[in-house]
Formats: C-alpha cells, structure tokens, sequence
C-alpha cells in the first residue's frame, strides 16, 4: 500500500491549519469593507487568533519535511482555537449571558484625530452587527473554528501515532 503524502493526516492538518484562518479573515473583512461593518474590540481579539494562525501556518509551509513543522501547525492550531474561543465568550456578551467589556471602541484614527474621533461610529461589543438564524459572526467563528482547532490538534496526533 503506497502512503501518498498529499493524503497524510499531517498534510492535511497543514492544510486546515492555513486555510480555516484564511476563511475566517477573509469573512471577516468581506464583512467589514463590503457589508460596513466595523469590528468591535472582541471581534479584534478573534481576529488576533486567526492572523497568527496564518503566520505560523505559512511557516510550517515553508519547513515542512522537518520536526519543526509539526509544532508550528499545532500552535496555528492553538492560534485557531483561541480565536473560537474568544468568539464563545463575545456570543455570550451579545446574547446577554454575561458582562464583557464596559467600554466602547471604535476603529483606526486616520488624519486629523478629533475629527476621526467625532466621526467614528461606535461599535458595541454586546450588539450584533449581523446574525442569521440567531448565531451571530462570533458565534459562527465558535461554531467554525473550535471544531477545526480540535481537529487539527487530532490529525497531529493521528500522524504522530503512524510515524508520518
């Protein structure tokens, strides 16, 4: 029986590990420059996650073959599973089932900062800016990247148990 590479539990954790972060960014900013909804503060930290999960992937990319690469994916996969994490606990604030932050953000300040700040729109982090089916994107990025997180971390463990 011919082990293909491209087939392997490991390959294809390499694989979930770049692209479930990619999906999740990509949505995000679809969702932000050509819907106009701007991030809160909570949706930044889900966003951290899933930027360093990149990084790391493309690292792992760019060793495979070696040990290294290995744990590059699993930290892209604890990358991940912070994000979705992060995405439980800001759901829960948006559905009321407890307090996040008491403050208010708002987005980058170009310019002239007064007039950046008087213009600015607030975004709450205890208000969906969107929702379907009553899962708001926090929710869905939960829903998406905890489950993919998990999944990566066992095909790691998968290809460790077969030596690949």
């Amino acid at each position: 029986m011919s082990t293909d590479i491209r087939n392997s539990p490991l390959s294809l954790a390499h694989a979930l590990a770049l692209g479930v972060p990619l999906v999740a960014m990509g949505t995000a900013l679809v969702a932000q420059y050509g819907f106009g909804l701007p991030p809160c503060e909570m949706c930044w930290w889900q966003r951290y996650g899933h930027l360093a999960a990149i990084a790391l992937a493309i690292l792992a990319l760019l060793r495979r073959g070696r040990p290294e690469a290995r744990w590059l994916v699993a930290l892209a996969a604890l990358g991940i599973l912070s994000s979705g994490v992060i995405g439980a606990f800001h759901a829960g604030v948006e559905y009321h089932w407890w307090e996040g932050l008491t403050t208010c953000s708002s987005s980058h300040i170009e310019g002239d900062p007064l007039a950046a700040i008087m213009a600015a729109p607030l975004v709450r982090c205890d208000t969906p800016a969107w929702t379907m089916l009553g899962v708001s994107m926090a929710g869905f990025n939960f829903l998406f990247s905890t489950p993919a997180a998990l999944a990566i971390l066992g095909l790691l463990a998968k290809s460790r148990a077969k030596g690949a």
